[in-house]
């Protein structure tokens, strides 16, 4: 017996109905949506634009954690007991969100198996991506390091778009994230410009196709 397909979730249309009259959250770039070490007592629903979440260190250095995209729900370590928040959301465009109350997701997961489901698809899609990350940060040189981050913050690949832009980032963050000095960094950024990878411009940086080649590729121009 073929067992029926489940529809997905639409969480666009559920998280609208759910909120009741709580209207659609907007910030705009560079503000932060929550920071480290703040009360977890909600997550969020990333309705359109971009988000990342970087974690500081007790002594100042900052590490990019992830880069999430319209479609996805974040901020949910307060559903397993987090008290306060392990990361700072900040939005790297214009962004509108939903802002969901513990009390009542953790009502939906237990009373709405679909919802349920759809939940732990996409936390089990994030922890895979996670997992490339490290083993990216292990196995991976310096060079196929930055340009796989420089890809995720471009979210190369996930929009129509043909040479997605991302706002700058300060390159000492790029360093940490990476694993690597902040003039190793400089260096391979201006190497990558001079091939053509990726532009500078008032918008940002722009990623070109080729930058991909450095993933793909075992060997890298010196």
């Amino acid at each position: 017996m073929v067992r029926k397909q489940r529809q997905s979730v639409d969480w666009e249309h559920l998280i609208s109905e759910i909120s009741g009259e709580n209207a659609p959250i907007k910030y705009g770039n560079n503000h932060d949506i929550f920071r480290q070490g703040e009360p977890a007592d909600s997550l969020f629903y990333l309705r359109r634009g971009k988000v990342r979440l970087r974690v500081t260190s007790g002594r100042g250095k900052e590490a990019i954690v992830a880069v999430l995209r319209a479609g996805e729900l974040f901020g949910e370590g307060c559903l397993a007991g987090q008290p306060l928040r392990m990361a700072t959301a900040t939005a790297t465009s214009a962004c509108t969100l939903m802002r969901i109350e513990k009390s009542l997701m953790v009502r939906m997961l237990h009373e709405q198996h679909d919802i349920s489901e759809m939940f732990v698809a996409q936390l089990l899609s994030r922890n895979l991506r996670y997992e490339n990350d490290l083993i990216g940060q292990i196995f991976n040189s310096s060079e196929k390091r930055l340009a796989r981050i420089l890809l995720l913050l471009a979210h190369y690949g996930k929009e129509s778009i043909s040479n997605p832009v991302f706002p700058r980032v300060n390159q000492e963050t790029l360093a940490q994230t990476v694993g690597i000095t902040r003039a190793r960094v400089s260096h391979l950024m201006n190497k990558f410009k001079q091939l053509g990878f990726i532009d500078h411009d008032g918008d940002g940086v722009r990623v070109n196709n080729g930058l991909l080649s450095v993933v793909l590729n075992d060997q890298f121009p010196s």
